[in-house]
């Protein structure tokens, strides 16, 4: 049977009596038009208002998803479609499941992934909420292109298609509304062929407040992203502090720096010295993600992963053993300066401008060391 069948449409459903029927019905009304060999599947996520009963006498076929969540529906859905195609939107009312065709087309021409674009296909007045329209999507969507490159306008559109067994072999596993920016996150990091159409979006008909939570929803949707890109999370942040609290410590070593109004000291080099040793921190957080990676295979491999499992131990250890070797000789020049002048009182302005970068080098060397040690634990192999 699921050789016969080319289409499933997937809705995911939580409560969904007052539109589900509207919705089964246009599906419904496109297979039927198009001629399209499908079927129409409801994941219940435990609805206690009749959807189940509302699906089944309208045709539908129905698969119950204990697991509550967003997420956990539609990869149960998924798991339970017939189809080589899979559409999945949702069962409020708010989607186009009559015109449906660009992306059956898409599919056809050998697309992995269709995802709708409803700032290009128009969204109807209050069907989305400003603060969404103006600031969260767009926000959330220019975010994930630029972490993960892809010309995908609309990163949060319900309603997308999608070669069942590409997706499958991808093993999704958020189960709550970031499910929606994973399966992008990772159809791009796969490589797979990536289509966008212009889709509407029209105000629900339920009476009832929407499943998605704006600042929680929107929170696991920037922490997702953040999670599978360890470049923007972790080396870019570290670099730019590491950077910039170097170049203000050199700079500072040769005096004050002065400008109208104000005068940049010995108080400046102690925050710059703590600007590079938080990066470098954040740096190696970057290093062990990329390792983690490159041993699980969360993320894909890439040049700079492979570059890291290169990793000696044996260098990171020498270059930490001379970091602290730097930082002991300053501090001895720095104990010389204090035993000429009788281990008496010393000017701060002359002797932090010495002390406090020795002592930055040695924690730089000492985390470089015991970070040296860690990765190669890492990469230790075993069952």
């Amino acid at each position: 049977m699921s050789n016969e069948i080319e289409l499933t449409i997937l809705m995911p459903c939580l409560n969904e009596a007052e539109t589900l029927e509207t919705c089964i019905k246009k599906a419904q009304s496109f297979l039927d038009k198009e001629k399209v060999s499908g079927e129409i599947l409801i994941a219940d996520n435990g609805s206690t208002d009749g959807s189940r009963e509302i699906a089944l006498r309208c045709g539908a076929r129905v698969e119950p998803v204990p697991v509550r969540g967003y997420g956990a529906a539609l990869i149960g859905g998924c798991k339970a479609a017939k189809g080589k195609y899979v559409i999945m939107g949702d069962a409020d009312d708010s989607y186009d499941f009559i015109h449906l065709l660009p992306f059956v087309e898409k599919l056809r021409e050998g697309y992995d992934l269709v995802m709708g674009n409803r700032f290009k296909g128009g969204i109807e007045k209050g069907a989305m909420p400003f603060s969404h329209r103006y600031i969260g999507n767009p926000v959330l969507s220019f975010i994930g292109r630029l972490f993960y490159p892809s010309a995908i306008g609309d990163f949060h559109c319900g309603l997308r298609g999608y070669n069942r067994e590409s997706i499958m072999a991808l093993d999704l596993q958020t189960t709550g509304m970031e499910y929606a920016s994973e399966m992008v996150v990772r159809s791009t990091l796969a490589d797979l062929k990536i289509a966008e159409v212009p889709t509407t979006l029209k105000k629900d008909g339920r009476t009832k407040p929407p499943h998605l939570r704006t600042m929680s929803d929107g929170w696991r949707h920037l922490k997702f992203l953040l999670m599978y890109s360890p470049d923007w999370l972790f080396w870019y942040p570290g670099m730019i502090l590491f950077v910039l609290g170097l170049i203000l410590t050199v700079v500072l070593e040769f005096g004050n720096l002065t400008f109208p109004g104000l005068s940049l000291g010995i108080h400046t080099i102690l925050y710059a010295c703590a600007f590079m040793m938080i990066g470098v921190n954040i740096i190696l957080f970057g290093v062990y993600t990329k390792v983690y990676a490159f041993n699980t295979q969360f993320i894909p491999r890439n040049k700079s992963i492979d570059k890291l499992a290169k990793f000696s131990v044996d260098k990171g250890i020498f270059w930490g053993v001379i970091l602290i070797l730097l930082g002991i000789a300053a501090t001895i020049v720095a104990l010389v300066q204090w035993g000429e002048n009788s281990f008496l009182s010393l000017v701060p302005e002359q002797t932090m401008r010495l002390v406090i970068p020795a002592l930055s080098l040695i924690e730089i060397g000492v985390q470089l060391v015991f970070s040296s040690f860690f990765i190669g634990i890492l990469n230790i192999k075993h069952k």
